[in-house]
């Protein structure tokens, strides 16, 4: 919608004189007047200026400044490498070693500004649509988040009553044994009181007999009397001896013997931390990315190169003193992770090549790759195993088992190509389930391997060639000009491949279709045995390693 505010005309203004703009003029970014509108439109400098109806101006659209924001120069350059308009002194200091500068008039004039606002507009249509996805994914997911944590409370309840239980089951057992076992021992003492009771009752009854009745009678019948009572008389006391044996005469205590587990159980529990972990574990999500804004520039310069044109400069040499090497790759935030081969210690630096520590992960390590900002996975030959390890806190989280032992890592579209032995690449999911198997014939282990762009590309440094392959297993093309030991491979923005050959201290792009090569540095340039190369993330530089690991070179690969 139009402003309300009235637009007054700049030249007029400068004689200061108040008249009403009739027109906006974007090139000189102030209204005319129709006087000046006219004078404007016949003079040969503004006579091609981009003019608007006032009524139709929205003075919320910000004026484009041709000028360089950082030296103030106007933009008179344009570099293809970093799809950038420049003044002459950017080109001096940050593009002192890009190729194929142009004016930007010409980069302008053929550029077709309509038919890129289109484009763009479609791009920005499909980015908000991407961006509502995201945020419609994001609000199920909080709400799915939520489940889950009741879930979660609901299982720790659950756990908690069933402890419980079972410690109630063996109290109500134990109480159980102790009453019938208290029951049995009354029941003994209570017929030995009986028994007792009566031994009482005669010997009283004796004793009585013996004061009453014996002496009112004959000498003999006291006599007799006196027997009779004296044999009744042994006979209780030798039941009173008798009673020492009897086990129905001992005191009882009733104890209770503690399970030996009890007191380890209790030692656990006091040492449990926790009932569990709670952890959060992220997926990558699918998003419809139909946008050229991830696979062009603005600008119809970015198309596909003859890699003729391409050159490779070496911004920097650093020595890093790291044995011997198995893998290296170039992180999303920078940062180079390098594999020894010795031990199998995993490097990180940082992305001017310090060391900034060495990963807590056991050896036998051979390659890794990235999975997400904070997550890599790693191959162990030896254990027929790729481990999933969290950078951010340390830690393994999770352990795939293969049957064979496994070499060369990729990772691309949520999933992985794993070189298995001599004979096969095999395309595993995050859970370690076959989505494709690739059946190949290597002469050595499949140690070196891209995928990307459904396609997977390897080297045979024994066979001395470089193979790519489709997701069904067919054979796209094998290349073997100019390599004689190819080892580390990786991919650049338009697909071509570049490889690490050792033996001859050279990198070799070869081209997506595998029908034409270059060698972009020689061993008169300089490199020592190059093994190990990548790209930064997104960008046309990156690092290249020597099998021995003392030197990382970053380069810069541009097209002239």
């Amino acid at each position: 919608m139009a402003s309300n505010k009235v637009i007054l005309c700049g030249p007029c203004q400068e004689g200061r004189v108040n008249t009403k703009a009739d027109i906006w003029c974007y090139n000189c970014n102030e209204g005319l007047c129709s006087t000046c509108s006219g004078q404007h439109k016949k003079f040969k400098g503004t006579r091609d200026h981009k003019t608007i109806d006032i009524k139709r101006y929205k003075p919320s659209i910000r004026a484009i400044n041709t000028e360089c924001d950082i030296h103030g120069q106007q933009l008179k350059l344009y570099c293809p490498s970093h799809l950038m308009p420049c003044c002459d002194e950017c080109i001096s200091i940050n593009h002192s070693k890009c190729t194929g500068i142009k004016s930007l008039e010409g980069v302008v004039d053929n550029t077709k500004i309509e038919k890129s606002t289109k484009k763009i507009d479609m791009d920005i249509n499909s980015t908000l649509q991407i961006l509502n996805e995201i945020m419609s994914n994001k609000s199920g997911n909080i709400k799915r988040g939520e489940e889950q944590v009741d879930s979660i409370k609901e299982t720790i309840v659950k756990y908690r009553k069933k402890i419980n239980k079972h410690l109630d089951d063996l109290e109500k057992k134990l109480c159980q044994e102790t009453d019938t076992i208290l029951n049995q021992e009354k029941s003994k003492a209570s017929d030995l009181k009986t028994e007792i009771d009566g031994k009482q009752k005669n010997l009283k009854k004796m004793q009585e007999q013996l004061h009453t009745v014996i002496p009112h009678t004959s000498k003999l019948q006291s006599f007799l009397g006196l027997h009779q009572i004296e044999q009744q008389v042994h006979q209780c006391q030798r039941y009173v001896d008798d009673l020492e044996d009897d086990d129905r005469a001992k005191e009882f205590d009733i104890k209770m013997k503690q399970n030996d587990e009890i007191e380890s159980i209790q030692s656990k529990i006091r040492s449990l931390e926790s009932l569990g972990e709670v952890m959060v574990v992220k997926k990558n999500i699918d998003l419809n990315r139909e946008t050229s804004v991830r696979r062009k520039a603005q600008v119809q310069s970015r198309v596909q190169s003859n890699i003729n044109n391409m050159t490779m400069n070496i911004e920097t040499k650093i020595e890093i003193n790291i044995k011997s090497i198995n893998d290296m790759i170039c992180l999303m935030d920078g940062r180079v992770i390098v594999v020894e081969q010795c031990g199998g210690k995993v490097n990180l630096l940082t992305s001017d090549g310090k060391l900034q520590k060495q990963l807590p992960i056991s050896g036998g390590v051979e390659s890794v790759t990235q999975i997400n900002q904070n997550t890599i996975a790693i191959t162990y030959p030896e254990e027929k195993a790729i481990k999933i390890f969290n950078m951010e806190n340390e830690t393994v989280t999770k352990v795939i088992t293969l049957d064979k032992g496994c070499w060369g890592l990729s990772f691309s579209n949520n999933s992985m190509a794993v070189g298995l032995y001599k004979d096969e690449i095999r395309i595993i999911d995050l859970e370690g389930n076959t989505l494709k198997s690739i059946p190949v014939e290597c002469e050595d282990y499949l140690y070196n391997l891209v995928y990307c762009n459904d396609r997977v590309i390897y080297s045979e440094f024994v066979g001395k060639a470089v193979y790519c392959y489709d997701e069904s297993g067919k054979q796209i093309w094998k290349y073997t000009q100019d390599l004689s030991l190819p080892e580390g491979l990786c991919t650049d923005t338009y697909g071509n491949i570049i490889v690490a050959d050792i033996n001859s201290d050279g990198i070799i792009v070869i081209s997506k279709d595998g029908q034409n090569s270059k060698v972009l540095f020689s061993e008169e340039d300089g490199l020592k045995e190059p093994k190990c190369i990548c790209f930064k993330h997104n960008e046309s530089s990156g690092f290249i390693c020597g099998e021995d690991g003392r030197y990382l070179a970053k380069f810069n690969l541009a097209s002239r």
